[in-house]
């Protein structure tokens, strides 16, 4: 029994922010020797991209838990709860045993002498999450890269049974690259041969680094043939389509979530080399998966939309739900961003979709003050204002009400994290209430 409270376990997680990000295996490998190389004793659906790395994942690991594989699902960030990272058959890890987790790395730092490690929180969290769901004897890990690829942490993985690679654009230029073949080169970097499925619609200057990248890596590449889709159905609830002759149905939003599907279903076809998933499992998985702040419909009548997109290729992809399903809609926003995305680009991409913005304050170190970003929002909407705190936005917003309204919060999944009980508390008659 550990003497540790939750708070102070979490605190020694927090305590390695300090140590900020660091390229390298040589810190991770060696901490991950200690712990036993549990990385070394799992097998791996390996996820990168820019967006839709989550949904992707989810849907993934869906399907193989209704397969009855023992799944475990790695993920970043967090909406609600820290634990989110860390699931197994899609529940989150006990905080009892996520202290004895954290007790388990934070030993193996202190045996490494690793005061000049400086393990960060990432690889600490990294390791935890490997050393547990090896101990509990996963079948398979769904693991999604932290940020790029070929240098993230979770590249010390061995080759995956399959690796997959979402939609790719511009996003952490400032580390990844100002061009989209710099990206794609650090997506392609988690590419070990085997099977490697790409999200089917990308820019061509991406899609030939990937291409490049696999045969290079000798890695058979698959991409879905959107020739294939079928959209039967698609409304504010989810989408239902055929592909191959298969019909899925999903309650993820978009055009692009039904792209994430089929990158999905491919990856799962893939799978099948090695575990054995019945196409009603991938069905039935499909259906359940659930991601709370991605496009989540918190209440249908006021319609209030949570979306923690926060980039310009999230941006482009809200606009084309606004457009296919919210077409005379008069659109509120509530939105606050980190100072590190390019928000110019992203309210570029949304030029017209709001009648109004309202913008705040993120309780968040690297966030744009609302003023800031009101200032950048005018550029692109007529009607930009600020609000002082989350409750006062939402006051605002719910004053401008009318039978035609709907309110999308968007633009940080740290703004989602802590405005969601919030809009809950406020709107009580949603169709997938989890808190």
């Amino acid at each position: 029994m550990s003497n540790l409270s939750y708070e102070e376990a979490m605190a020694k997680v927090n305590s390695r922010l300090r140590f900020g990000m660091k390229a390298g295996f040589e810190r991770i490998r060696s901490l991950l020797s200690e712990l036993g190389n549990p990385h070394e004793k799992l097998k791996f659906v390996h996820v990168g991209g820019t967006n839709g790395k989550g949904s992707t994942a989810t849907l993934i690991a869906s399907a193989l838990r209704e397969a009855s594989c023992k799944t475990g699902l790695y993920t970043s960030p967090f909406v609600l709860d820290f634990r989110e990272r860390f699931m197994i058959n899609g529940e989150m890890i006990s905080k009892p045993r996520l202290i004895e987790e954290i007790e388990a790395v934070s030993a193996a730092i202190e045996s490494l002498n690793a005061e000049d490690e400086q393990i960060t929180e990432f690889e600490f969290i990294t390791a935890l999450a490997l050393h547990w769901f090896a101990s509990e004897g996963c079948d398979i890990v769904v693991l999604e890269v932290g940020l790029g690829g070929r240098l993230d942490t979770t590249n010390i993985i061995p080759a995956p049974e399959v690796t997959v690679i979402t939609s790719i654009s511009l996003d952490h230029t400032d580390i990844l690259g100002g061009t989209l073949e710099e990206i794609a080169a650090e997506k392609a970097g988690i590419i070990k041969g085997r099977d490697v499925v790409l999200y089917p619609i990308q820019a061509p200057p991406a899609a030939d680094v990937i291409k490049q990248a696999c045969r290079e890596k000798h890695a058979e590449l698959i991409i879905p043939d959107v020739g294939n889709i079928k959209l039967l159905s698609s409304s504010i609830a989810g989408t239902e389509f055929t592909y191959n002759g298969e019909t899925l149905k999903t309650s993820f939003l978009g055009e692009h979530q039904v792209y994430n599907a089929v990158t999905a279903y491919t990856a799962l076809q893939c799978l099948k080399k090695h575990f054995d998933i019945p196409e009603g499992a991938i069905k039935k998985g499909f259906k359940k998966a659930f991601i709370p702040a991605r496009m989540e419909i918190i209440s249908e009548v006021p319609l209030v939309i949570l979306d923690g997109g926060h980039n310009p290729g999230a941006a482009e992809a809200l606009r084309k739900t606004a457009e296919a399903f919210l077409t005379g809609k008069k659109l509120i926003g509530i939105i606050g961003m980190m100072a590190d995305k390019d928000s110019r680009e992203y309210f570029g991409n949304l030029r017209g979709v709001f009648n109004t913005i309202i913008t705040v304050d993120v309780s968040n170190m690297r966030a744009m003050p609302a003023k800031e970003l009101a200032g950048i929002a005018s550029g692109y909407c007529g009607d930009v204002r600020c609000a002082a705190t989350y409750e006062a936005a939402i006051n605002e917003a719910e004053a401008m009400f009318d039978g035609t309204s709907a309110l999308i919060v968007t633009g940080s999944l740290y703004l989602a994290s802590e405005i969601r009980e919030l809009l809950y508390g406020r709107f009580k008659n949603a169709t997938n209430h989890v808190l």
